[in-house]
């Protein structure tokens, strides 16, 4: 279910939680083991410019927060989970959409362009928030999937972009101040870093999702925002 005859699955954990790209089927929210999302990604072509970057969302591993004390700082501070003991312990949440066949390459191709600045195309497994709709318009497509053994959702392999640590836009760690004043003064051509924030921000607290302990709340996207607004 990842990219053959059937089309394309993509994951979203930013903008496309709230801007989704066209010719869509399905969207189903699910929850990304293993990364944490932050706001350490630069911004010069949609919410900043080469002159003055924006900050912008990615997945940072749990092999690479392990590995450096200042990201395993930072996420410990803002996890439900802290200390963090693996990666079963980072729980981010997004969305993924189903692009059928005829469409498949468009969207490639379209996303390809809006993920540029320093994104790169990788493949990570999610747990599907299915409910009774899904199932009965996916049906055997999702009956196919394997179920987790602990949660017992679905798993789906898909696509997504992600700002890695090595790239050349990559600015992280920031502290959620250093973050905040970037995203309070940016602009680019896609609107303000404001608002990219904003609509994120909102978008997930329409979604809330479930998990064993309870409801899973973005504890870093939160204190972003709060921090921004006293920028404003």
């Amino acid at each position: 279910m990842t990219n053959d005859k059937s089309g394309i699955w993509v994951l979203g954990y930013g903008s496309l939680i709230y801007k989704p790209p066209s010719h869509y089927t399905h969207r189903i929210p699910a929850i990304i083991h293993g990364f944490a999302r932050r706001f350490w990604q630069s911004s010069t072509d949609h919410r900043g410019t080469p002159a003055s970057p924006g900050r912008v969302a990615t997945l940072i591993p749990y092999e690479e927060i392990i590995s450096q004390a200042a990201f395993l700082k930072n996420v410990n501070l803002y996890s439900e989970s802290a200390p963090i003991q693996g990666p079963d312990d980072l729980v981010t949440i997004g969305v993924v959409y189903y692009i059928p066949p005829e469409h498949a390459e468009e969207v490639r191709e379209y996303l390809d362009v809006r993920e540029q600045n320093g994104y790169t195309l990788h493949e990570v497994e999610v747990h599907l928030e299915t409910n009774q709709e899904h199932e009965a318009e996916l049906g055997e497509a999702l009956k196919q999937l394997p179920r987790h053994n602990k949660t017992g959702k679905r798993v789906l392999l898909t696509t997504v972009y992600i700002g890695t640590v090595d790239n050349e836009a990559f600015v992280g760690p920031e502290t959620v101040d250093e973050t905040a004043r970037v995203i309070a003064l940016s602009h680019g051509p896609s609107g303000s870093n404001y608002e990219y924030l904003a609509k994120l921000q909102q978008a997930l607290v329409q979604m809330p999702l479930i998990k064993e302990r309870g409801r899973i709340t973005d504890h870093y996207l939160t204190s972003l925002l709060e921090s921004v607004n006293k920028y404003k």
